[in-house]
């Protein structure tokens, strides 16, 4: 076969991208997901009572490990690594509560610990988890994917506006406009722009953004100065891991739910990109979760996921390559082991990435009613399912303390808008479609 024969044969997953814009699309992935990456470690050590040079520490080991696990789903480690598609992993909110809980309990050698445990555990179960994905037609994983997006508009909300509503600069009419602005232009460059300019779309309406948040004194870089040339922890920072029991047991109720998140996201970019997956892609791509609670274990990072934002920017710059996330998993890489980088992008100002959040949560909700758009309705229970689904997983997002009464374990599943969403759609699919007479799903 020539060359030129097997290029053309190539997926456009498969398809390198030049080294320039190589450059430019892995940045703008960073740039995208880069503030909800960086909340997890910056939540949980505030709850831990962290000092802040320590915190500033977990957030370049949580690059670090993001970065790495970035690389390995997208470029893959033989059979065993990686789902191979252009995802973006980071620190999953999903294990934020569960750690203040056991750090409050047990001390940090046990969060880190029970991490590691439940990253082995996820190795362990990959493989026939994966297996049920025929368990996850568009009715489940449409539900899902909705429902990932709507949950996260609010974050991108807390971003442009503020999170203290008592604030004086709540939701400044200036933070608003800006948002507003950008929002506007990434609008413009996708009707109006054509080839790269509108590839670029988001990371020109990030850029543009900050450059006009500086006069208006949204831009603040002092911390720049402050941050070293190169840090991060040495392993085991916090002492020699423990196991309890509960901890191990909670740890790995996580990472079945990170796996339920990430199954529904690479299920998604399988579709955007045209890309079937198999069970065992699946279960690679699911392994390397598992893979991120044993290195973020020792590393004192966190367990990662892949997100959806990044998901959703695959859909909006129609770019499928895997080398550009790959590309991405470099840039959080360099980020975590210089984190004066990491401060660079850190300053730019909340309405600015809250502006590109929105687009990109939205892209992500567009993405599950799409999915949705194939489920057969007519004669059928289906309806009542996303109905229901959906409801029951947006409870949590709408009424965040509707849940507070009931015991820790059980706040993990039920406080999470996508674990009670997708166990909703799981099983009452299950009970429509897969006993007695079925429906079509």
């Amino acid at each position: 076969m020539t060359r030129t024969a097997a290029t053309r044969e190539r997926h456009p997953v498969d398809s390198p991208v030049g080294a320039g814009r190589l450059i430019v699309l892995g940045l703008q992935h960073v740039l995208v997901m880069y503030t909800g990456c960086v909340t997890v470690p910056l939540v949980f050590g505030a709850a831990a009572n962290l000092p802040t040079g320590t915190i500033a520490l977990l957030i370049s080991a949580d690059l670090l490990i993001a970065g790495v696990i970035t690389i390995i789903q997208s470029l893959g480690v033989g059979k065993v690594l990686g789902v191979r598609l252009p995802v973006v992993a980071g620190a999953t909110f999903t294990a934020v509560s569960p750690m203040i809980l056991i750090a409050s309990q047990y001390g940090l050698q046990a969060v880190y610990g029970s991490m590691i445990a439940a990253g082995i555990f996820g190795l362990l179960v990959a493989v026939p988890f994966a297996k049920a994905i025929r368990f996850f037609p568009p009715l489940v994983s449409g539900v899902v994917i909705t429902v990932v997006g709507l949950s996260l508009i609010s974050v991108a909300a807390g971003l442009i506006a503020g999170q203290d509503s008592s604030a004086p600069d709540y939701a400044a009419p200036v933070n608003l406009a800006l948002a507003a602005g950008i929002v506007v232009l990434i609008i413009v460059l996708n009707r109006w722009a054509r080839g790269f300019i509108a590839q670029i779309a988001v990371l020109l309406g990030l850029i543009v953004g900050t450059v006009v948040a500086i006069p208006l004194g949204l831009v603040d870089f002092s911390s720049v100065g402050d941050a070293g040339w190169f840090g991060i922890t040495a392993p085991l920072h916090f002492g020699a891991p423990h196991f309890p029991i509960a901890a191990v047991i909670s740890m790995c109720v996580v990472m079945l739910v990170t796996f339920t998140e990430s199954t529904a996201d690479m299920l998604a970019v399988s579709q955007l990109t045209g890309k079937p997956l198999s069970n065992g892609d699946v279960a690679r791509g699911l392994a390397g979760d598992g893979l991120s609670g044993i290195l973020g274990g020792f590393m004192n990072a966190f367990v990662d996921t892949i997100f959806a934002q990044n998901v959703g920017l695959v859909e909006v710059t129609k770019v499928r390559s895997r080398y550009v996330t790959a590309a991405a998993g470099g840039f959080l890489v360099l980020l975590g082991l210089v984190p004066k980088l990491g401060e660079v992008v850190a300053s730019l100002p909340g309405p600015v990435i809250g502006a590109a959040g929105l687009v990109m949560f939205g892209t992500v909700t567009a993405v599950g009613i799409r999915a949705l758009r194939k489920v057969e309705f007519e004669g059928t229970g289906n309806l009542l399912i996303v109905a229901i689904a959906i409801g029951v997983g947006m409870l949590p997002v709408v009424a965040p303390e509707f849940y507070h009464r009931f015991p820790a374990w059980a706040q993990i599943i039920a406080g999470s808008a996508i674990t009670s969403a997708t166990l909703a759609a799981f099983v009452l699919n299950l009970l429509f479609n897969h006993t007695g007479k079925r429906g079509k799903s």
